[in-house]
């Protein structure tokens, strides 16, 4: 895993450090943390980097006691599972190396990862060069297209717990776009549409949903921040991994490509595509799948939407998410509205 590192304030281990000492000592055995840095740059759990005396760089991971919203539940187990998983179809992800479920005297759930060298991609994007990004999308669609081969035993979010799966991608995706409906009203966020018609959505092209067979593994949040890049000296820059897996679930792969360029058209860039297709046949965008693309495009608006509320998002950030969801929510509308004519 890697993030922006914001130094402690003080050289020597604060109450921060000792609990994460305490936690590894729990997970590997006798170990030495000599400095503890906060990583910043997510917005849901706190992370930690970890460095021992053995020279190893770990990443702490603890999740909030709750989550906000229905489908926030064991996500950093979701996480676990996906790097596993993932690892396992040779996709680069950190190594996960202890999971500690919530429960009696655990709180909060807790994740202990390997660290991946580099920077993210989006601090690194003014430092890159049309070749450089030409290259790294190409890798990128390799990369998901391994993702895309793990089958999950069924369609939707992996933890039972949560109640977000199903037999088939249909009634998965209708619980789960239900699901963030109902966090809408819990959390009195105000919707862009009426929402009758958002949640008739998956019955209305259910026929659409259903040309989805395999629950087919989805990382659903591998978008600039949560790709790591990393060079050595002036050379090219390399694709070191992928991170953050905590929102995965099982379904149709080519929501994939919604999760990965929120604010655009995965699907229209020719290098990404092509990486994908070096290795998988590739989605088809036929009529079908373009409806799919954009049910996707209004749940992820709807959750990112939703989820501002609960987590006090403010200032411009606030302003521009409440005013993008809304224009992203019409439009695909219109956009579902064109396609079923």
């Amino acid at each position: 895993m890697a993030a922006t590192a914001v130094p402690s304030p003080a050289p020597g281990p604060d109450d921060a450090d000792e609990l994460a000492a305490e936690r590894l000592r729990h997970a590997l055995g006798p170990v030495t943390v000599v400095r503890g840095t906060a990583l910043s740059g997510g917005l849901y759990n706190s992370a930690r980097l970890l460095e021992l005396a053995d020279g190893r760089r770990l990443v702490l991971k603890t999740a909030p006691r709750a989550g906000a919203l229905t489908h926030e539940q064991g996500l950093l187990g979701t996480e676990a599972l996906f790097h596993r998983l993932a690892a396992g179809a040779g996709a680069p992800v950190p190594v996960v190396l202890h999971h500690e479920p919530a429960g009696p005297g655990t709180p909060a759930e807790w994740l202990v990862l390997g660290y991946l060298d580099g920077i993210t991609w989006d601090a690194a994007r003014d430092r890159l060069t049309p070749a450089d990004r030409a290259a790294l999308r190409h890798r990128l669609g390799e990369c998901l297209a391994r993702i895309a081969t793990v089958t999950g035993p069924v369609h939707g979010y992996p933890r039972p717990a949560v109640g977000l799966s199903g037999p088939d991608w249909p009634s998965a995706f209708t619980a789960m776009l239900h699901a963030v409906l109902a966090d809408a009203i819990r959390f009195e966020v105000a919707l862009p549409a009426p929402i009758d018609l958002l949640a008739a959505l998956p019955a209305r092209f259910r026929r659409r949903l259903a040309e989805v067979r395999r629950p087919a593994l989805v990382h659903f949040d591998a978008w600039e921040g949560n790709i790591v890049l990393a060079r050595t000296g002036r050379g090219e820059w390399r694709l070191s991994g992928l991170i953050d897996g905590e929102r995965a679930f099982f379904g149709d792969p080519l929501a994939e490509l919604v999760g990965l360029d929120p604010l655009g058209s995965a699907e229209d860039d020719p290098d990404l595509m092509a990486g994908y297709r070096s290795l998988a046949p590739g989605p088809a965008l036929d009529t079908g799948a373009r409806v799919r693309l954009a049910l996707y495009r209004v749940y992820l608006a709807l959750v990112m939407r939703v989820e501002s509320v609960p987590r006090a998002y403010g200032g411009e950030f606030a302003a521009w998410l409440d005013t993008w969801s809304a224009e992203r929510v019409t439009r695909q509308l219109a956009v579902l509205d064109a396609l079923e004519a």
